[in-house]
């Protein structure tokens, strides 16, 4: 339990970003780390970029995670994945959905969403798990639930047991939308395995 992990989740205001970083942080206590985590709201309210840091091991100082030392990222906009590849080590699980938000930039003409995003993502990460995060939340019935297929498909490449996965979302989900959190993130893992 010594060695520290670092996981980066990204996208952009009103994903859910935060709430799976509350969620992947109360796992890693629940499985005894200590947990560090940061957040970074950009015009979050206005769909720009969103990214939590969590960081866990027998000792964390710091929340910050260095470019180049993540274990895992898990993005739910594919973009906003290309944005943090910098961070993640050679060779780590990158967990990227298919959606696309097209930002303001775009919509307004200043600038272009890249036609071979598919073939970028491919480039920067070698451990590329591609999934369509939107049809999985539709079938968990509840189409907001993206970020819990997400970190669904990230947990396959973490060390926390499934159990404390469950728990993790009880305690940070309200109660009405857990088990339909729980149908997405275990429909996430299931991707994960494909």
């Amino acid at each position: 339990m010594s060695e520290i992990k670092s996981v980066i989740l990204a996208g952009v205001g009103g994903q859910g970003i935060l709430l799976a970083g509350n969620i992947l942080a109360r796992a890693a206590l629940l499985a005894g780390h200590d947990v560090k985590t940061n957040e970074v709201h950009g015009m979050a309210q206005r769909g720009g970029s969103v990214v939590a840091e969590i960081r866990y091991g027998e000792k964390v100082r710091s929340p910050l995670v260095e470019p180049g030392t993540a274990c895992a990222l898990g993005s739910l906009e594919q973009m906003e994945a290309l944005r943090y590849a910098h961070v993640l080590a050679p060779g780590a699980l990158a967990v990227v959905s298919k959606t696309r938000i097209v930002p303001t930039t775009v919509s307004s003409g200043a600038g272009k969403y890249p036609d071979d995003i598919g073939d970028r993502l491919g480039r920067a990460f070698s451990n590329l798990r591609f999934i369509d995060a939107a049809a999985a939340a539709g079938k968990a019935g509840n189409p907001r639930s993206n970020n819990l297929v997400v970190l669904g498909a990230l947990s396959m490449g973490l060390d926390f047991p499934e159990a404390l996965w469950e728990k993790a979302i009880g305690e940070c989900v309200k109660a009405r939308f857990v088990g339909m959190n729980i149908v997405a993130f275990n429909l996430g893992r299931e991707m994960a395995e494909a």
